[in-house]
């Protein structure tokens, strides 16, 4: 029986998805899991690492099912996984801790406090700007606040590699995930002794090394069997997230840029070399020793619409409440959103950040606001954008995917914002089928990363319209001084 099927895992912030695909990219079966988020306090948001692994383990097992293939026609399992999670164990594995995920924003007051003595020096060596989603800032507030766990911990994990840990009994880490720590320099491809001691951390409670295609086999007895997979099937440790979301709808090349949109959103490049930006404004994360991405990750997506929606009582399905937006020119007859209704990250990196309209008349009807709540979030997503073009020139083509890429309006309002040409992959499940794609490297079953070009399915091309691209470069500029002024009052809070 020949192999013909890989499995990319995707261990999310919101759900935990197995998707089974051909060794060609087309996806045959999915399965998602949704993980539970607790809130014991205001600003704090944690998971459960042995939930979301038991989630992955009944993930991989109905996506097989769902595929209706056996297992001895699998070739591997590609692992992807959500930035920036932090979890304490014991020596055995076993978790002291929640996750604190990189919503949490406890460690605030420790961020803020690095930031003012070391912020600079901190992003020069990591590449990752200051921010309580990082780990050094929880590991920052853990040791302030004397937590228990982190005085008891043996080993500090993210999620994903409590689950390598959880199946092979073994302690390893990506380059890209260890590179969302805020403890690893990109540069040299180690962890950073000036920032574990400041941590107070050790190396060792840390894990090793390894480039995405490290390869595992030997899967954990009881795993094999609840997955319904062969136990010498290999797993491959694959990335984070957003460098196989790059990877998987092709935004690879120099002027190719990867813009996602689902609840949060980000853009993100590939380059060659690690490159910060001047101010701060973006990350650095490495992915191979010959690959980095650079980026920003924004906390409001289409939470803000989800939001305006819930507000305005609008029972209607998502894809007609926004096709009101249609209703209104570009540009909302002058109301302008600014999209920080969940803090911010970049290009602001401020979890003070307040969202707001300004410019509200009464004249301004229901399709104003939708139109104005779009027009933000694009408008936030090309500030990052711009930033991006002063490490790695202006882009070329924008490939777009999440879930507002369903949506015909808010995608010729992206290209016209960006004055590109977007393509839209056929798959949403970009992070997914990178982390297959780079399962096959491992395991020589491709060429290498840059041949899954050939094995994207494409959709719908979307070109700039001259008359919005030149109307909304004048509302982004109002928009841009906008934030200008708020930002300082943000700090002053």
């Amino acid at each position: 029986m020949a192999k013909e099927y890989v499995i990319g895992l995707d261990l999310g912030t919101t759900s935990v998805k197995a998707c089974v695909f051909h060794r060609s990219g087309q996806l045959m079966a999915e399965a998602e899991k949704m993980n539970t988020f607790h809130y014991p306090k205001q600003g704090w948001v944690e998971q459960d690492a042995a939930e979301i692994e038991r989630s992955a383990v009944l993930a991989v097992r109905e996506a097989i099912r769902q595929a209706g293939i056996s297992q001895k026609e699998l070739l591997a399992v590609g692992l992807s996984a959500a930035m920036h999670s932090l979890v304490c164990v014991d020596k055995d594995g076993h978790p002291l801790s929640p996750a604190l995920i990189w919503a949490d924003g406890r460690s605030a007051p420790q961020a803020e406090q690095l930031r003012k003595t070391m912020g600079k020096t901190v992003y020069a060596k990591t590449g990752t700007p200051v921010h309580p989603m990082t780990p050094l800032a929880k590991l920052l507030w853990m040791k302030e606040t004397k937590y228990t766990p982190y005085e008891r911990a043996f080993s500090f994990l993210s999620i994903k590699e409590y689950v390598v840990r959880r199946w092979f009994h073994t302690n390893v880490i990506d380059y890209s995930m260890a590179s969302a720590t805020g403890l690893f320099n990109p540069s040299t491809f180690q962890w950073e002794p000036e920032l574990l001691k400041l941590a107070g951390i050790r190396e060792d409670q840390l894990s090793e090394l390894v480039p995405p295609t490290y390869v595992m086999t030997g899967v954990d007895e009881a795993v094999a069997e609840q997955m319904g997979i062969p136990r010498d099937l290999p797993f491959v440790i694959g990335a984070a997230d957003g460098q196989l979301a790059n990877l998987g709808i092709g935004a690879i090349f120099p002027g190719e840029v990867a813009v996602s949109v689902g609840t949060s959103g980000a853009v993100r490049q590939m380059t060659r070399e690690p490159k910060m930006s001047e101010n701060g404004e973006t990350f650095c994360y490495a992915f191979t020793k010959e690959r980095f991405i650079i980026g920003g990750p924004s906390n409001n997506g289409g939470i803000a619409l989800q939001w305006l929606k819930d507000i305005m009582n609008d029972q209607r399905s998502f894809s007609q409440f926004l096709e009101d937006a249609a209703r209104a020119v570009p540009g909302a007859d002058g109301l302008i959103f600014l999209p920080y209704i969940n803090g911010e990250r970049a290009p602001l990196w401020d979890p003070r950040a307040k969202g707001g309209f300004y410019g509200a008349t009464v004249t301004h009807k229901q399709e104003h606001f939708i139109r104005a709540v779009m027009e933000g979030i694009t408008f936030n997503l090309y500030q990052i954008g711009k930033a991006l073009e002063t490490l790695a020139g202006k882009p070329k083509k924008l490939y777009v995917s999440g879930g507002l890429a369903r949506s015909p309006l808010w995608l010729q309002i992206l290209a016209d914002v960006f004055d590109a040409e977007i393509g839209v992959p056929k798959s949403h499940h970009g992070a997914a089928w990178g982390a297959a794609w780079t399962a096959l490297v491992a395991i020589g079953e491709a060429e290498s990363l840059e041949a899954i070009k050939a094995h994207i399915p494409m959709g719908e091309t979307v070109m700039p319209n001259e008359d919005n691209r030149k109307a909304y470069k004048e509302v982004y500029e109002r928009y841009e001084r906008l934030v200008r002024h708020m930002a300082s009052y943000f700090q002053k809070e």
